[in-house]
């Protein structure tokens, strides 16, 4: 796991980000973020590798190779397509109402007419007032026609907009999947531990719970990086199955995972833990065609509750440290943040690196 010296403040992710682009004079595109981003949260070695080896001037089409090699392309073209269909639905409706607008225009117009005929001196001529009548009633039969007209297109348009937003939320929850693990990634995870301090409620009854594949390096280093996928793989299917369906599961490092729960308790919190680490615990790693075991493999955990801090960067802070006691006092166990961690974690973060 890549963890940095803890310091008083945590970094902006952003900030450093947007700094690396400019110090290798990337120009300050989506497409450039996205790969700057997932380098710096350390989520793909190889991608960070390449991109570091481009050099301090990186050409467009070298970042964008990387990019193609790293990230599905049909995602940003679908989302694009789906943005143009927007446009276009929304043009088609402007067009739409303004016809409806002329339309109503010159109804009002008719109607002053007539009333000036009919308040004219010659308003008593039983012809004049059976014209007038007559000009008024087809102006309403047309206006009203009309009228229904716009109502059905517009909520035609209205089912059309709202088939392509389904279509741009499912483009936005695959741009937010790590497609090895099917869990959510860094940034989506950043996104919804910043939303936990929106209500007083999520800051009172919402846990955070960090794990840590123990002697991760070690597996990579003597079975290679395949096997350390598909143990990745495993290991966030046997979290995701062991949390309630409403948990927030992500994968926020290599090798690290995080898991959000709502509405709940510190005991409630340690259960969810404590099950996941004993299913995690109890589960054989051998390759059946060769009978090589890779086992055991194990997670150390670290929980704090919301309401023991101040944002979401202390949240994380505060359960990383309770995850770096795990480590330190023997890992493969669960631990709830306590405030006489911090001394005890600030000795010594090297223990991450082994």
């Amino acid at each position: 796991m890549n963890m940095v010296q803890p310091k008083v403040q945590v970094p902006d992710i952003a900030a450093q980000v947007s700094y690396a682009m400019r110090q290798m004079g990337v120009a300050p595109i989506p497409r450039n973020y996205e790969l700057f981003y997932e380098a710096y949260i350390g989520s793909n070695p190889r991608l960070t590798k390449e991109l570091a080896a481009l050099g301090s001037r990186a050409t467009q089409e070298e970042l964008d190779a990387i990019g193609a090699q790293y990230f599905s392309q049909h995602q940003g073209k679908g989302v694009n397509g789906a943005h143009g269909r927007i446009v276009n639905e929304l043009e088609d409706l402007l067009v739409m109402l303004k016809d409806e607008q002329n339309t109503l225009e010159n109804y009002n117009r008719v109607l002053l007419e007539t009333q000036a005929r009919i308040t004219t001196k010659s308003a008593a001529s039983v012809d004049l007032l059976r014209n007038a009548i007559g000009v008024l009633s087809e102006a309403t039969d047309t206006t009203v026609a009309q009228g229904k007209v716009t109502v059905e297109g517009v909520e035609a348009k209205s089912r059309e907009m709202e088939d392509i937003r389904k279509e741009l939320d499912e483009y936005k929850r695959i741009a937010n999947t790590v497609s090895l693990t099917r869990l959510n990634n860094r940034r989506a995870f950043d996104d919804r531990l910043a939303a936990i301090y929106d209500s007083q409620r999520g800051r009172t009854t919402t846990a955070l719970i960090v794990c840590d594949i123990d002697h991760f390096k070690r597996i990579n280093d003597t079975f290679g990086h395949p096997v350390g996928d598909k143990i990745l793989a495993t290991v966030a299917n046997i979290i995701r199955t062991n949390v309630r369906k409403d948990a927030f599961v992500a994968r926020t490092g290599g090798e690290e995972f995080a898991v959000i729960l709502d509405l709940t308790t510190p005991d409630d919190a340690l259960m969810v833990a404590e099950r996941v680490r004993k299913s995690l615990e109890g589960t054989p790693f051998k390759n059946s065609r060769t009978g090589v075991n890779y086992g055991p493999v194990t997670l150390s955990l670290g929980i704090c509750m919301a309401d023991q801090t101040e944002d979401s960067q202390d949240l994380y802070l505060k359960s990383d440290i309770a995850l770096y006691c795990a480590k330190s006092t023997g890992r493969n166990r669960s631990l709830h943040f306590e405030d006489g961690m911090k001394k005890e974690a600030s000795k010594s973060w090297l223990l991450y690196k082994k």
